[in-house]
């Protein structure tokens, strides 16, 4: 079952802290947002934690003012919640919450896919074939996190690249931000669970497809790569609204 229980703000990396004046107001809290996105994504800040302003401060060695920008921004995007006067929490993962990402995924990734194969160049059609040669070459096991990192960013750049040439900057906005949404649930249940073998040939099938310029086909995959992962997840008892 994925937890919902609460857990500490992890300890800023060695990168870490940022400093006020390194950068401009708004690009700090742009670097501040993708760093506790990636933290809730990554499944590090757990759902429903309790975000406090001070703790994360000191950590990131950042005034509240950055700080209080992005966790604006991450609730807008539904990372977040806000709590009236009482601040923000992690949003907590639910069925209804991730059966609607994944609706929303197929639809809008689909869509996205479709433009890209539709006017992706020869060049892209060599970028989604190294971006596949790349995740097949990199293992991801459940005990190492450095390996089990990289191969988190081959494939989101794996699914990003077959996207990328749709050329629709809002509509890839919104890709990232459902997928990202997504990966909390994948990434959860990726954490007690092992990596399925069958999605090294999904992806192949999408990319093949793809490349192959058959969108109908491309995008029946895509959509069924995404609800099948979905409903691995649903099975693991998620909390029910």
């Amino acid at each position: 079952m994925i937890s919902q229980m609460s857990s500490s703000i992890p300890s800023p990396a060695p990168s870490l802290p940022l400093r006020d004046g390194a950068e401009s107001s708004a690009t700090l809290a742009s670097t501040l947002a993708t760093r506790l996105r990636s933290a809730i994504t990554r499944g590090e800040i757990l759902p429903g934690t309790k975000l406090h302003l001070e703790e994360l401060r000191t950590a990131f060695g950042v005034s509240l003012s950055p700080l209080r920008e992005a966790l604006a921004r991450l609730a807008a995007e539904r990372f977040v919640i806000s709590e009236d006067q009482r601040g923000y929490r992690v949003a907590p993962v639910s069925e209804a919450n991730l059966r609607e990402v994944i609706r929303l995924r197929c639809e809008f990734e689909c869509l996205a896919l479709r433009e890209s194969i539709a006017h992706g160049t020869v060049e892209w059609e060599g970028q989604v074939v190294a971006a596949l040669y790349r995740l097949n070459r990199t293992h991801r096991p459940l005990d190492k996190r450095e390996s089990v990192e990289e191969w988190e960013r081959e494939h989101t750049t794996f699914h990003a690249t077959l996207l990328g040439a749709c050329g629709m900057p809002l509509l890839l906005h919104f890709c990232t931000t459902l997928h990202d949404l997504g990966d909390r649930y994948r990434r959860l249940f990726l954490a007690t669970h092992a990596l399925d073998a069958i999605v090294i040939d999904e992806h192949k099938q999408i990319a093949d497809a793809a490349i192959g310029r058959d969108a109908d086909r491309a995008c029946e995959l895509l959509t069924r790569h995404i609800e099948r992962t979905g409903e691995q997840i649903l099975a693991t008892s998620l909390p029910r609204d």
